[in-house]
């Protein structure tokens, strides 16, 4: 259960809020409806009960607000917009690490795929699908982890009638289990025909919150849509009629030559037009909603096709008033012309005209090709326990044929996860997301051959001592072209969070976790690791290939050198990790470690050797007094190693960055936690 309390957004400059104290409540086992035109507030709301934007109110999800659950992800299910995530990773790949990261068994990603019908698609592409596969692969997000709560805004923008009605069957499926569903929509047909309550939105304000049945007696009518030179004329002649024949029918002038009429049929109102000899451009049985201005984005003109309107961009409002414009609806049943002058009795009265019939009224819930068969849980997409079961034999359609379609397949069954996450989920996470996509290999591949060809090269120029003809690092480059791969595929590790946001499927933000920051240093670790010894090996390799064995001999004091070189890969790597999860951006991770030998170094090298009244003469020497005896076991001698490391001005400088970023990254982080 859903309930929202005073939701409002924060004052923009001059204007007024976007949402201003909505509340409403969204029950379990039912589906609820957030509609409103488009900038109504209806993202706005969604993003306020997330907690994604700044502003006032609360709500609670099964009685705690969402900063009180331990995992989100577990208890409420959102889907803003596209699937997040990066487009080069395959389906079933995106939600293998979505499993690891809600901390769910892998198999649940095949559960899921078929219960979407993405089976066949899971080995595609992200970037590939089309936009209902997407919102497919997208409820198969929110579904991973079993959430009781779904979040959806606008979850059937864009899809066909087959897929919308595939989407909202999933939907209902889900509420008879027992789960509480809450989409946004801006038609409200859909609406009505798929919710079982509707909260409706006016410019940032809740102006109805009814049951599905109020709502399409109370804001959805069907009305007759007229175009005619003489409106005027017509709605009088009209009113006139209806005070005559004491019928109820409300006669609306939009402006100009339009009118809309409500409880009057297309028969009547050309039978009188025809007998006092109007021209009719247009009459058309309409249903939508109604309200001041809704009419306003229509296109003007006497084409039938001129006066559609786009899907979704339909104000809703309170009831209308004699003077209010009523929209037209996008689905219309096909106009005809009535041209009372051609025809040759057309001036005289006629006692006994013939009967004009334009077709019957569509009520929401009359539309064959838009409905589908319930779920295989037994409960009619209605929600009412009077609405015809599935398995019944429907009534043929007296318009058009009906339109079966397939039958759902049955949700994925629940799941039962541990109540803590443990400690190796980042990291199945973080293994999962850098060996989803092929960047990482291409790095390393580019590296690699760069290095080798460096290595060539200074060995045909000479006068590059060997440890540097090993590394492939010039006296002219600042860092060596491995150590410029660690530290992109550093800044890719948290970057690509950003850019392609894979932990945002659960609250639209990258999580600042200080389990995940130590998962994404240790595979950068490893991976940069990897990547210095393969450089030393191919570049030895190469020489060996291309000069012979003498310049690829290993110098005699390989092990400071090799502590040294894996330092410098490693704190490069490392650099890009903290850089981009501070700046949240990859360029600026990667510029993070070009910083480092370019101008943290010469600063350090000038305060370290620059004039001064008292030097720290020997330093080392009381340092190793003071701290070596006390290693057992030899352990001095590796100690020994890490402080040439850290004294030569490249490690010294890399340390203090590391040391400057990681306090940035611990600030940022405490300071969101308290936020």
């Amino acid at each position: 259960m859903i309930q929202a309390f005073g939701l409002t957004s924060n004052p923009r400059k001059e204007l007024p809020p976007a949402v201003d104290d909505v509340s409403f409540e969204a029950r379990a086992g039912r589906i609820t409806a957030l509609l409103g035109a488009p900038g109504a507030g209806k993202t706005t709301v969604l993003r306020l009960m997330l907690e994604l934007q700044q502003g006032r109110g609360i709500t609670h999800f099964r009685g705690r607000p969402l900063h009180r659950i331990a995992h989100p992800s577990r208890e409420v299910g959102v889907l803003l917009g596209d699937v997040p995530g990066h487009p080069a990773r395959t389906v079933r790949g995106h939600l293998r690490m979505l499993c690891a990261a809600a901390g769910v068994p892998v198999r649940r990603a095949d559960e899921v795929l078929e219960a979407v019908g993405l089976v066949s698609l899971r080995e595609e592409r992200l970037g590939t699908l089309s936009r209902g596969m997407d919102r497919r692969l997208g409820l198969a997000c929110v579904l991973l982890a079993d959430p009781h709560t779904l979040v959806l805004d606008a979850p059937a923008d864009g899809l066909s009638t087959r897929e919308g009605a595939w989407l909202h069957g999933t939907l209902r499926a889900h509420a008879a289990q027992g789960g509480t569903v809450l989409f946004t929509t801006s038609d409200p047909k859909e609406a009505a025909r798929t919710a079982d309550r509707v909260a409706t939105l006016e410019q940032g304000r809740l102006v109805a919150d009814q049951e599905a049945a109020e709502f399409s007696r109370t804001r959805l009518r069907p009305r007759v849509a007229v175009r005619s030179p003489h409106a005027a004329r017509l709605a009088v002649l009209l009113a006139k009629q209806a005070r005559t024949a004491q019928l109820s029918v409300e006669v609306v002038r939009e402006g100009g030559n339009r009118l809309s009429v409500y409880g009057g049929t297309c028969a009547d109102i050309g039978e009188i037009a025809f007998r006092h000899g109007i021209v009719v451009h247009q009459l058309a049985d309409e249903i939508g909603d109604m309200g001041p201005g809704a009419g306003r984005d229509r296109a003007s003109g006497p084409s039938c096709d001129r006066h559609r309107v786009e899907a979704g961009r339909i104000p809703v409002t309170r009831e209308p008033s004699p003077s209010s414009e009523a929209p037209t609806d996008p689905t219309v049943e096909p106009c005809s012309t009535l041209d009372p002058e051609s025809h040759p009795d057309a001036p005289k009265p006629v006692t006994d005209p013939p009967s004009l019939s334009f077709g019957q009224p569509q009520l929401p819930d009359a539309e064959p090709d838009e409905l589908s068969d319930a779920p295989s849980t037994g409960r009619p997409r209605g929600g009412s326990p009077a609405a015809t079961a599935p398995s019944q034999p429907r009534p043929p359609a007296r318009a058009r044929s009906v339109r079966t379609l397939d039958a759902l397949p049955p949700l994925p069954p629940p799941i039962s996860v541990r109540p803590a996450p443990s400690p190796l989920r980042p990291l199945r996470y973080e293994i999962r997301r850098a060996a989803g996509i092929g960047t990482g290999f291409l790095t390393g591949a580019v590296t690699l051959a760069v290095s080798a060809m460096i290595a060539v090269v200074l060995a045909r120029i000479g006068h590059t001592p060997q440890p540097r003809l090993l590394a492939a690092w010039p006296q002219e480059l600042p860092l060596p072209p491995a150590a410029l791969g660690a530290g992109l595929l550093g800044a890719l590790a948290f970057g690509d969070e950003f850019r392609h946001p894979a932990l945002a499927a659960d609250r639209g933000t990258v999580p600042r976790r200080l389990a995940l920051l130590a998962a994404k240093l240790l595979v950068s670790s490893a991976t940069a690791l990897v990547l210095a010894v393969l450089t030393v090996g191919c570049d030895a390799e190469a020489l060996y290939l291309v000069y012979g064995r003498e310049l690829a001999q290993v110098p005699t004091d390989w092990l400071p050198l090799g502590a040294g070189w894996i330092g410098l890969v490693v704190g490069c790597a490392w650099a890009g990790v903290l850089a981009a999860g501070v700046f949240r951006s990859t360029t600026a991770g990667l510029a993070a470690v070009g910083a480092v030998p370019l101008l943290v170094v010469p600063v350090v090298h000038k305060l370290v050797n620059g004039p001064s009244v008292r030097t720290a003469a020997g330093l080392p020497m009381r340092l190793r007094e003071a701290l070596l005896p006390r290693w057992p076991f030899g352990g001095e001698r590796y100690l020994e190693a890490a402080l040439k490391v850290i004294s030569q001005p490249v490690g010294g400088a890399l340390t203090l960055s590391l040391t400057a970023l990681l306090c940035a990254y611990l600030l940022t982080t405490l300071r969101s936690r308290f936020r």
